[in-house]
């Protein structure tokens, strides 16, 4: 039949399929695209160190006389990778009457999938920023943003690659607070940028991004969110997406069996902000 696919011919597939996957993890992963990346060589355990470097300072000096040796001292910080993955079964059915190519299908959910754990093991280092903007009881504001855009480059970090990370239903408040209640009284090119494509942007040098895949703290209308600088978080990576095929006769199918192995953790702390906030529309 038209749609049937054989195993021999999944086999075959499978680079398309891992493509496609690939695709759509990278595309979909929002935090991925804004902490530090770290490749895992294969061969060298399941951990990477990562150095952190203590601020020195330079100091005036006379004339005839030798500059003091300062002594560097450095930290680390240890990404531990382990595999996070995701079966499906393709039943012989499912292949014959459906209308769309579903190997195809599978392969973009499967990418889809990988890349929300991504994001949530990513996240769920927010909470971990020892400085915090907002409260639990308030939905956010714009001020917020500008308390810790203040609080990061009073700890010298770097007014670029900074990024905001909310859940949408906190953005919102967000986007009304700049907008006046959406009524744009006092029009600026932040407000009606919010009002014409419903996205933010950039406030105070702090490039906006939204992510449902945000987890609840467990009381309706509270997420935690952050505001830091690329070099808070790290990502380690030994092997991307990686996709398996297996015939189950008995189920008259086969299993799709996608695995992906990183690790995350927190680099610097200093560089990042949990935003807490209360939404009211939750």
């Amino acid at each position: 039949m038209a749609n049937e696919t054989t195993t021999t011919q999944l086999s075959e597939l499978l680079p398309s399929i891992v493509a496609e996957a690939m695709f759509q993890a990278q595309e979909q992963s929002i935090m991925r695209n804004l902490v530090k990346n770290y490749n895992l060589p294969l061969g060298n355990g399941k951990t990477i160190t990562v150095p952190k470097w203590d601020a020195v300072s330079a100091a005036a000096l006379t004339e005839g006389t030798a500059v003091a040796n300062t002594a560097l001292n450095t930290t680390s910080a240890t990404l531990t990778v382990a595999e996070v993955g995701v079966m499906a079964t393709i039943t012989d059915m499912a292949r014959r009457t459906s209308a769309t190519n579903v190997i195809a299908d599978a392969g973009m959910l499967m990418g889809r999938a990988i890349a929300k754990k991504m994001d949530q093991d990513l996240m769920a280092l927010f909470d971990g920023f020892s400085t915090s903007v907002g409260t639990d009881s308030a939905a956010l504001t714009a001020a917020k943003f500008y308390e810790a855009a203040a609080k990061l480059r009073a700890n010298e970090v770097a007014g670029d690659e900074i990024y905001a990370v909310l859940h949408p239903h906190v953005a919102y408040d967000l986007k009304s607070n700049i907008t006046s209640a959406f009524a744009n009284s006092n029009a600026n090119d932040l407000a009606n940028e919010a009002l014409r494509t419903g996205y933010i942007g950039t406030i105070a040098g702090i490039q906006v991004f939204e992510s449902a895949a945000m987890a609840n703290t467990g009381v309706a209308g509270d997420y935690k969110g952050a505001i830091f600088h690329r070099n808070a978080l790290g990502l380690a990576t030994l092997q991307d997406i990686n996709i398996e095929v297996e015939r189950d006769a008995a189920m008259r199918g086969d299993k799709l069996v996608a695995t992906a192995v990183y690790g995350v953790g927190e680099l610097f702390d200093n560089h990042g902000i949990e935003v807490l906030a209360d939404s009211s529309i939750a």
